[in-house]
């Protein structure tokens, strides 16, 4: 049964250049065949960061110096004949993740010390061959689907300054976007990969938990944040996602090793895919944006002439809420204990701190134990269906400074009505990824999740990259970028 509404596909802004930089795939080919040098491209990367950081602000951390070096020292590995997946590649991290001789302040104002040793994530990366050019921007300790705080002031979506990229990792999303970097390592804990990317015009990927590491912390926010990746295609997106993926001996997730990559070159088999515009219930209002519903319509008929069936149907999402905030205001809690000067906390901060600090003993603990049984309820659409396709948010990038001032409740309240859809998936711990979805008719990107059940990756991308190769993404940048 159709479920389109016969809605056209929105008409995206007119900017883009047939000089826009190359991605993450084509700039490792290049490196392999000697058409470019990594000093070259890392040269090119820290320019354009300095000629946009003015205007967008995506990076808290900018490591010039050091980058060239590691360029250079990349340069001489390839004259050797040394071939690895990103050798050479620059590529950014969000700042809640540790790069030696850094420091990690996500979002915080204060005087952080440098760390002495990179994240596993980062390591992996490094390993892998990859060229960390800089930290990117979040909200303060990730908490929020803006990217703005006193500590370094407002980041700015390619797309239209005027509104904000997302949030958390809306300064990795930023720098993708605008071209910066080829893909970027954000990490998501209610959606801060998924959104940002939705509100940019990227591909957002949330591994299965314990897919990318969360070292030096064996577990990132009680289990509900995940490092995940933002990249402009689905190939440039799985080729990250497979070099930084992997566990450290501390780590208490450790799912199945697979290969992101390899999944993107074969097209699925014929799917049953739910499309579902249901909200989990939060006790606050919220509602849908025609135009994303439209958008989502739309892709969901994209799909069905791709020969799948798509069949309108919600997951059974019951009472999930209830676990979700001990385990996030309990994280807060917890990572705020490290800040040099908690007196320098947004004050939606401290409040946060003080819920965490009830519920953190038995609400906490009954919050885990009801994983099994939401998995079980949630998880049953998974026997009907192969994939579920919902919006990613309800509501087109906010405008900076929309949620400035606000008290706690009511940053929650906004927050729960402009992106209800992402979070449930961090409690559940699955994989989830965020395609593009169009544009508004004001020219501001739109986004649509593909959910999976345990260690779906590999079919998500597959999906993913099958709807890509007719929808092209790609083409599309933001006006500017050169």
């Amino acid at each position: 049964m159709s479920v389109t509404s016969g809605s056209k596909a929105p008409v995206a802004p007119s900017g883009g250049s047939s000089n826009a930089p190359a991605g993450l795939v084509d700039m490792a080919t290049a490196l392999a065949e000697g058409s470019v040098t990594a000093r070259q491209l890392t040269q090119e990367a820290l320019a354009r960061i300095a000629a946009a950081q003015a205007q967008l602000n995506a990076f808290r951390v900018v490591r010039a110096e050091a980058a060239l070096a590691e360029a250079d020292a990349a340069d001489r590995r390839l004259a050797r004949g040394e071939r690895l997946p990103l050798l050479g590649v620059p590529v950014a991290v969000k700042d809640d993740m540790d790069v030696a001789g850094e420091p990690t302040a996500f979002g915080c104002a204060g005087d952080f010390p440098p760390k002495t040793a990179d994240s596993e994530a980062v390591r992996r990366l490094r390993a892998a061959g990859a060229i960390v050019v800089g930290k990117t921007q979040t909200p303060e300790l990730g908490q929020w689907p803006f990217t703005e705080g006193p500590a370094f002031g407002a980041t700015r979506n390619p797309w239209n300054p005027a509104h904000t990229p997302g949030g958390s990792s809306g300064g990795s999303a930023a720098a993708v976007a605008a071209g910066l970097v080829p893909a970027a390592l954000g990490s998501d804990g209610a959606g801060s990969v998924r959104i940002p990317a939705a509100w940019t015009h990227l591909v957002g990927v949330k591994p299965q938990r314990g897919r990318i590491s969360t070292w030096p912390e064996p577990e990132a926010f009680n289990g509900l944040t995940v490092n995940g990746v933002l990249a402009r295609t689905v190939a440039d997106a799985a080729l990250l996602l497979d070099a930084a993926s992997g566990a450290d001996p501390g780590d208490l997730h450790r799912p199945a090793p697979i290969s992101a990559f390899e999944a993107t070159r074969r097209p699925p088999r014929r799917l049953r895919i739910a499309l579902s515009f249901g909200m989990a219930f939060t006790a606050t209002p919220k509602s849908l944006d025609p135009e994303i519903r439209s958008a989502v319509e739309r892709l969901a008929g994209r799909l069905e002439s791709l020969g799948h069936e798509v069949v309108p149907e919600d997951p059974r999402y019951g009472q999930i809420g209830l676990t979700f905030v001990p385990r996030a205001t309990e994280g807060v809690r917890n990572w705020a204990s490290r800040v040099p000067d908690r007196a320098l906390l947004d004050p939606r901060t401290h409040e946060a701190m003080r819920t965490g600090r009830i519920l953190g003993g038995l609400p906490l603990r009954a919050s885990r134990r009801a994983e099994g049984l939401l998995r079980r309820r949630i998880g049953e659409i998974f026997g009907r269906f192969d994939v579920v396709l919902t919006p990613t948010t309800a509501t087109a990038p906010l405008r900076i400074g929309a949620l400035a001032g606000l008290g706690a409740m009511a940053t929650d309240r906004a927050m729960i009505a402009a992106c209800p859809y992402a979070w449930t998936w961090n409690v559940l711990g699955w994989p989830a990824v965020n395609v593009p979805a169009g544009f508004t008719t004001t020219g501001l990107p739109m986004g649509a999740q593909l959910l999976g059940p345990e260690c779906s990756e590999p079919l998500l991308l597959a999906l993913a990259a099958q709807v890509e190769a007719v929808e092209k993404w790609g083409d599309r940048w933001p006006d500017g970028v050169n």
